[in-house]
C-alpha cells in the first residue's frame, strides 16, 4: 500500500490555512473526532481562542483495517450550542462521518453542524465544508507514527 507521511511542519502550515477558512463561520463549539481530530481540535481551539472544545469517540477502523461496525460514543451535551465545527484529520470513505452527523442531527436538531478536515477523498460519501488537501494515498499522520 502506498503511504504518505504527514509531518509536523506540513500539519502546522495546513492548520493555519484551515483556520483562515473556518474563521468566518464563527463556530461557538469545536468538536474533535477522537482520535484523528484531537491534535487538530487542540490547535484550532488555541488559534481561534475558543475554549468550547469537545470530543466524541468514533471507531470504524482498526489501524488500516476498516471494520464492519460503527462505534460512536461519549457524545458531549451540545444542547446550548448554535454552530458546531466538527474537526477530523481526514474524510476517507465518509461512512463514519455520515453516521456521526446522523446521530448529532437527531440529538441536537437546532444546531448547525459544519465539517472541517485537513484531507478528504473525492470518492467519499460526504464532502467537508472546509478542507485543505485531497488525500494522495494512505496517510501516516505524525500523531500515529512518530511515537
Amino acid at each position: 500500500m502506498e503511504k504518505y507521511y504527514y509531518g509536523y511542519n506540513e500539519f502546522l502550515e495546513d492548520t493555519k490555512v484551515l483556520i483562515n477558512k473556518v474563521k468566518p463561520y464563527g463556530a461557538d463549539v469545536l468538536l474533535g473526532i477522537s482520535r484523528g481530530g484531537l491534535t487538530l481540535s487542540h490547535f484550532m481551539g488555541q488559534a481561534l481562542d475558543n475554549r468550547n472544545v469537545f470530543t466524541l469517540n468514533s471507531i470504524h477502523y482498526n489501524k488500516t483495517e476498516k471494520l464492519d461496525t460503527f462505534d460512536i460514543f461519549n457524545i458531549p451535551d451540545l444542547s446550548k450550542a448554535k454552530k458546531v465545527l466538527i474537526l477530523d484529520d481526514i474524510i476517507d470513505t465518509g461512512e463514519t462521518m455520515v453516521e456521526i452527523l446522523k446521530i448529532l442531527n437527531e440529538k441536537f436538531p437546532h444546531v448547525e453542524f459544519k465539517l472541517a478536515t485537513l484531507f478528504y477523498k473525492k470518492t467519499a460519501l460526504i464532502s467537508p465544508d472546509f478542507t485543505v488537501k485531497e488525500a494522495p494515498a494512505w496517510i501516516d499522520f505524525l500523531w500515529e507514527v512518530d511515537i
